[in-house]
């Protein structure tokens, strides 16, 4: 990711965290965006932090841990890229 994509990434994050507690549903609501502030933070620091090759390395690394659930995601992503595709 671009400097300037991790930079929108983490400015959405600020501003849902800023926002989250004046949601409407209440608590769960506001809990459920704080976290997902968290997780966008956290994967745009990531983007910034690392190279492809490093990215490359925890994807082979993840691949070798879970050799399963990584052929479901492929499986899955294969799917969706041929039905994106098919509607063009």
């Amino acid at each position: 990711m671009t400097s300037l994509s991790t930079d929108s990434v983490l400015d959405a994050a600020s501003s849902l965290r800023e926002r989250a507690d004046s949601l409407p549903g209440g608590g769960k609501v506001a809990a459920a965006a704080h976290t997902a502030a968290n997780v966008m933070e956290s994967t745009a620091e990531y983007f910034q932090d690392r190279d492809f090759e490093d990215m490359v390395a925890d994807l082979k690394d993840v691949a070798r841990r879970h050799p399963g659930a990584t052929l479901l995601a492929a499986a899955a992503l294969g799917f969706l890229l041929v039905r994106t595709l098919a509607r063009r």
